[in-house]
């Protein structure tokens, strides 16, 4: 709490500004030619509807007015994917009152990850109801995702887990589907500045 007064401090009794990056505001590069960028206008997140661990339909409609912290993951990951999860629990305990902050935690493994499974990861991780998504969809589509949507690196290991390639990163969504940063799950250190960063857009929202 004492960085964001101190934050907010200095926005209000001085020139010192803490602005938040609004990523991707003329559009994505997309060099290997996976994605289809339309424009070079500001990157949204895509539409999409995919299904939580308790089986309700859940996407894109859902994050709109509030800010959302998102991962690609799966149960079997021999690797980060545990750290991750640990971390994302401290995300989760430190805005579990906060109705404007979520999480989704979006599953690369769809065919093995289903309701079931990922309805007892939740458990395990202690996933508060209507907090902690975790979501499963169509193959295609959720790689499609990862790449031209959350602009992050994936790759299907298909049946072998060490052989899937994900990203790290926790990714900070605004009221307005745009990304505003990234962050290493697997440090401390960048959980705590995107648990930092996103008291300061609650601010802003507000």
């Amino acid at each position: 709490m004492i960085p964001v007064l101190i934050i907010l401090f200095l926005r209000g009794f001085s020139s010192n500004q803490y602005d938040i990056p609004i990523l991707y505001q003329n559009g994505v590069d997309d060099p290997f030619g996976q994605c289809d960028f339309k424009d070079s206008t500001q990157h949204y997140i895509p539409d999409f509807t995919f299904t939580d661990q308790l089986g309700r339909s859940v996407g894109k409609e859902e994050m709109m007015g509030k800010i959302t912290v998102v991962d690609f993951f799966f149960t079997s990951c021999p690797s980060i994917c545990p750290v991750m999860s640990n971390e994302m629990e401290r995300v989760q305990d430190v805005f579990r009152d906060e109705d404007n902050v979520q999480i989704y935690s979006i599953s690369i493994d769809p065919e093995y990850d289903n309701q079931e499974v990922l309805f007892d990861y939740a458990k395990e991780h202690s996933a508060t109801k209507d907090k902690w998504f975790f979501l499963n969809g169509p193959m295609e589509e959720t790689y499609n995702l990862a790449r031209c949507g959350f602009i992050l690196p994936t790759i299907s290991g298909g049946a072998v887990p060490e052989d899937f390639v994900h990203s790290d990163k926790f990714v900070l969504i605004d009221e307005l589907g745009r990304i505003r940063g990234y962050y290493s799950g697997t440090k401390r250190e960048g959980v705590d500045q995107l648990i930092l960063e996103t008291k300061i857009l609650l601010h802003d929202k507000e």
